[in-house]
């Protein structure tokens, strides 16, 4: 029997690699997007629309009743609560995107059970935020507290993938722009020492697939991460070798701290995520995907690399952030590069005075 799935913001690096592998012959699928898709498969079908406007999704769910349901949005606790029982009881099984961000930092290997941030840490200005690994670990108590238990949480860590390539809480907008652009690096200290754990796109993208339809995931949460860490070091020694072979030879400028302390939006994702030593136990997911398939963080960060540079498309530049690290490495970043006489007056403004430097700061205390 032709079975239904519904993928809710499934366009990203991970929904894309979920449409490839669910298209079996015997799945229809349909994604939904804020942005206008086409495809050439009669297999898959694309609905325009914003999910999070409840209107829309309730459109989209009275369609059928879904074999499942895989969520990629990024909910707030009050959404999420608002729409929790529409999605659980239009689908077989909902499997719901947490992150492995969730853990406290006190033990490891990870397993599914560890410590999470929300119960263990200390710091009650933190906990007053709504910050990603805490949203996350909130609506996984709004499903576990829903009274049904058709749902499937995964929890990934760093994902990557042609167009997701990052260097600690950097994004390639924020080092790699840099570097093809004949300007040095910037990283830290206090991140560099650091193990994490980083996994290509597709193989997370298997293992949920791999959940799909098995009764007995339901209620459970499984990690979907390589077997390996790495030092944040390791990982930038393997993007430099590539960009080596391609004749990039960027400057590395290394801080003491790093700069994305300065904004609030990343500062708990420095302290509570790049500061922990990251090893998972991913035996849980093995029961239902072989392990020996992930790709290895090498060799796959090296392969998605020289993707990228044989079609190199950046993402919207933070020319605030720009401006931040040509101040720590002493260069400029000229004018006729920066689209737009307000981002030039933001650039010039960050790198020659103190003005985002001191409002930032006074955001973060508060």
């Amino acid at each position: 029997m032709k079975r239904t799935i519904l993928l809710i913001g499934g366009t990203g690096p991970m929904g894309q690699y979920c449409q490839e592998i669910m298209d079996d012959g015997n799945t229809e699928i349909i994604i939904t997007s804020r942005g206008k898709h086409k495809s050439d498969r009669k297999s898959i079908r694309f609905i325009q629309g914003d999910a999070m406007d409840i209107s829309f999704l309730k459109s989209v769910l009275s369609l059928k009743y879904y074999d499942a349901i895989v969520d990629f949005m990024l909910y707030s606790v009050s959404v999420f609560e608002e729409r929790v029982d529409l999605l659980l009881q239009s689908t077989i099984q909902y499997v719901f995107l947490s992150s492995a961000r969730i853990y406290a930092g006190q033990e490891y290997p990870l397993t599914e059970d560890s410590p999470r941030l929300l119960d263990y840490c200390g710091d009650s200005n933190y906990l007053q935020t709504h910050e990603y690994a805490l949203e996350k670990a909130r609506c996984e108590d709004i499903l576990k507290n829903s009274g049904k238990n058709n749902y499937t949480i995964v929890r990934p860590y760093i994902t990557y993938g042609v167009y997701r390539l990052q260097l600690g809480v950097l994004e390639k907008e924020n080092w790699l722009y840099r570097a093809l652009h004949g300007r040095s690096i910037v990283f830290s200290d206090d991140i560099a020492s650091k193990k994490t754990t980083m996994t290509f796109g597709k193989d997370v993208a298997t293992g949920i697939t791999s959940l799909i339809g098995r009764e007995e995931t339901y209620g459970e949460a499984f990690h979907i991460t390589y077997r390996n860490s790495y030092s944040w070091n390791d990982i930038l020694s393997a993007y430099l070798r590539t960009l080596k072979k391609h004749g990039i030879t960027p400057n590395v400028v290394i801080l003491k701290k790093s700069l994305s302390l300065l904004y609030p939006s990343n500062k708990y994702q420095v302290i509570y995520c790049r500061y922990f030593n990251r090893y998972f136990d991913n035996n849980k997911i093995g029961q239902f995907m072989d392990l020996n398939q992930f790709t290895d963080t090498m060799d796959g960060l090296d392969a998605c690399l020289e993707k990228f540079l044989r079609n190199s498309i950046f993402s919207k530049i933070d020319w605030i952030m720009e401006a931040f690290l040509d101040k720590a490495t002493k260069e400029h970043t000229p004018l006729n590069e920066i689209d737009g006489f307000p981002a030039k007056i933001r650039y010039l403004v960050a790198r020659y005075t103190r003005y985002y430097e001191i409002r930032l700061k006074m955001s973060t205390t508060r």
